[in-house]
């Protein structure tokens, strides 16, 4: 056994499939350190795959905070239609879970590839939602590039108006909402687990420019249209926002608004196929993979280690139990701070991310993603995905209470000579679900979990007051025996057709 092999082992286990490690470990030839090299390379590629772009140009250091000002273009989609596709299938098990993978996976495969060509960066796919940024140029086009590329993504919608499936025929539709302005981008969390997030009113927004436009429209904040006023011809929209009108011709909608830009990173080249060799080149893999690896929740990286040989983790109608948390204050704050102010928010917010990821892992769960919300940021969390247990249920309820007490201890910084307050709201519920990677299914992809039970769990959360844990029935049932919960009655949530059962869960029995 090689001393280099040895000192390298303990960065392998998290990066190699459990055979091929064994393997390695036992007979460590030249043969099988290539088999090690050529795994590695190819997970390095599904890590890139799940990263915007750049986060790959400009590479983390797991553990390392930083943060930087942005001002360009935001963009945020929604897909209409969907849920009903997945209840539509759900009941199909395996069969519908493909058919259900292709109709997704195209359409963001047409929708990335728009975007592509208008220099727009995804920054993460939110459920079937996407983040997606133009950043500005020197002559200032990237209000006008964001929104030719948001007319040529609804052009492309017309061929998912009704989709081929194995259960009826639900249409697909899409909202799209731009805004211009200034956000913070910051890199947070630990060396072991690390998130990307966007900080400030301009990703509200963007994020509230979607949800006042239309389907199949273009919906644009009055910010972002002064700059463009005499480029398109508008409609008006809900009060501070303005629709976009498309009437414009092939020509002069084009197809192409290209910025010079870098291109991913190039792969690794084996040059030298002796022992020493093949160890030094494993040793730079290794070292170009971790800070990736670092933004994927471990059971999640499991997944893509062990299925990096086919590039592909199957689709699933799993049972999870789904957690969202929205946690205002900080998010909010850095529009008000002074330049020696933010390091202390980004501190704030890292700690906090930290705490709560620690109580979510602790407990069986995931941690998914910071994402963006009207108010605050919020915090998408599972149990049961992919690794499920008996008890998730019961599990989520103890991670809720648990975040409960770490954003109450929070010690947080003076922002404008006043202390910031930060509260929060959850939503909790359980049933079936979505569970894929969506995206290019050979690009620019992540592992997602869709369906109704995530969109309950988010509602749950909208209709939570500040500093409530709100269950639906399903969840409530699961825990009552254990925890001390208060019904409130049936409650109107969007999307929902009747009223739903909604219990305050209050503390452990």
């Amino acid at each position: 056994m090689s001393d280099s092999l040895v000192a390298l082992e303990p960065r392998l286990r998290s990066l190699l499939p459990a055979d091929l490690y064994a393997a390695a470990w036992v007979d460590p030839s030249p043969a099988m350190l290539r088999q090690v090299f050529e795994h590695l390379r190819t997970l390095l590629r599904v890590l890139q795959d799940y990263m915007p772009r750049h986060l790959l140009e400009a590479p983390p250091r797991p553990g390392y905070i930083r943060h930087a000002w942005h001002e360009d273009t935001l963009m945020f989609t929604d897909l209409a239609g969907f849920t009903a596709l997945v209840e539509a299938n759900a009941v199909a098990g395996t069969a519908g879970a493909q058919v259900l993978l292709k109709v997704l996976n195209d359409y963001f495969a047409t929708m990335i590839e728009i975007v592509g060509k208008g220099s727009g960066n995804l920054l993460e796919f939110t459920g079937d939602a996407m983040l997606i940024q133009f950043p500005a140029d020197q002559r200032g086009g990237d209000v006008a590039r964001a929104i030719r590329a948001g007319l040529r993504m609804q052009r492309a919608m017309a061929r998912f108006g009704t989709v081929s499936q194995l259960v009826g025929t639900p249409a697909l539709g899409m909202r799209i909402g731009i805004h211009q302005g200034r956000f913070l981008v910051t890199d947070v969390g630990t060396p072991r687990r690390m998130e990307h997030v966007l900080l400030g009113n301009a990703v509200q927004l963007t994020k509230s420019a979607e949800s006042m436009g239309l389907v199949g429209r273009v919906c644009v904040t009055e910010a972002a249209q002064r700059s463009v006023q005499a480029l398109f011809r508008w409609e008006a929209g809900q009060p501070g926002y303005a629709l976009v009108i498309d009437d414009l011709d092939a020509e002069a909608l084009g197809e192409y608004d290209l910025l010079i830009g870098k291109r991913r990173p190039p792969s690794p080249l084996l040059l030298d196929q002796s022992s020493a060799g093949l160890m030094e080149t494993i040793t730079e893999v290794v070292a170009r993979a971790e800070p990736l690896a670092s933004y994927i929740p471990p059971p999640i990286l499991h997944l893509l280690v062990e299925n990096a040989a086919n590039r592909a983790v199957p689709p699933d109608f799993p049972q999870p139990t789904v957690m969202f948390v929205n946690l205002i204050g900080l998010p909010e704050s850095v529009d008000q701070a002074q330049p020696a102010e933010e390091n202390a928010i980004v501190q704030s917010f890292s700690q906090a991310f930290a705490l709560i990821n620690a109580a979510v892992e602790a407990r069986g769960g995931i941690l998914k993603k910071v994402t963006y919300h009207i108010r605050g940021s919020d915090m998408t969390i599972y149990f049961g995905v992919p690794n499920a247990h008996t008890d998730d249920n019961r599990r989520a309820a103890s991670a809720a209470l648990a975040i409960r007490d770490v954003v109450g201890r929070l010690v947080t910084p003076v922002v404008a000579g006043r202390r910031v307050e930060v509260s929060y709201r959850i939503g909790i519920a359980c049933g079936t679900a979505f569970a894929a990677e969506i995206g290019e299914p050979r690009g620019r992809r992540e592992f997602n979990v869709l369906g109704d039970t995530v969109n309950t769990a988010a509602r749950l959360m909208n209709h939570a007051e500040v500093g409530q844990i709100l269950l639906a029935g399903g969840a409530f049932e699961a825990v009552q025996s254990q925890f001390h919960c208060e019904p409130l009655g049936r409650a109107i949530l969007k999307g929902k057709s009747q009223l739903v059962p909604v219990y305050e869960l209050l503390s452990m029995r």
